[in-house]
């Protein structure tokens, strides 16, 4: 059965609009760029079959789109036992690929997102991943929520724990270095 020209249209907009960040989050989460492309195929392929109608509602897509990446990344996982991760460096490479900063500059935020990475990584996943969705890929709590299979406010209160946290740290470290 073949899509009209309007939904294949409707459907080739979403994937330029939403596949950048998607890959990217995908990315993050599985750490490999093969995989990442599989799920990502998933994920709109899931959305061609929900049909014409969701493509209608951009809140209502924006939140499945989310939703289904994250149902897909645990399925991923659930089939292998290894997590593997994108280290830090690559990341800042991709990010700064066609930066003309200074090295000084890359070099002092490399330090910072080492940092942050480190404090990251000490939190808990579920913060993580609120944290991770809320400013990276700039969600809003009711999309998060959806997403977490959360209410909004546990959503809230998972990320003003996370950034609590992370100011803590970040203050602790700036009343080191004034000593």
């Amino acid at each position: 059965m073949h899509q009209s020209a309007r939904a294949q249209e409707q459907s080739i907009a979403l994937y330029q609009r939403y596949a950048p960040a998607m890959f990217a989050y995908l990315m993050r989460q599985v750490g490999s760029r093969e995989d990442a492309e599989d799920l990502l195929l998933e994920v709109f392929l899931a959305l061609v079959e929900k049909g014409p109608a969701l493509q209608e509602d951009e809140h209502l897509v924006r939140a499945y789109i989310w939703s289904v990446a994250h149902h897909k990344v645990a399925d991923h996982f659930r089939h292998f036992t290894r997590h593997p991760s994108v280290p830090l460096a690559n990341v800042e490479e991709m990010l700064y690929e066609h930066d003309e900063r200074q090295p000084e500059q890359v070099a002092l935020r490399r330090e910072e997102y080492m940092q942050l990475y480190t404090l990251m990584q000490e939190l808990p996943e579920p913060q993580r991943e609120v944290l991770q969705l809320r400013f990276g890929h700039e969600l809003s709590y009711g999309e998060i929520a959806q997403i977490v299979a959360k209410s909004e406010a546990a959503v809230r209160m998972i990320l003003h724990r996370a950034l609590k946290v992370l100011r803590g740290a970040y203050s602790g470290k700036e009343t080191g270095r004034s000593r």
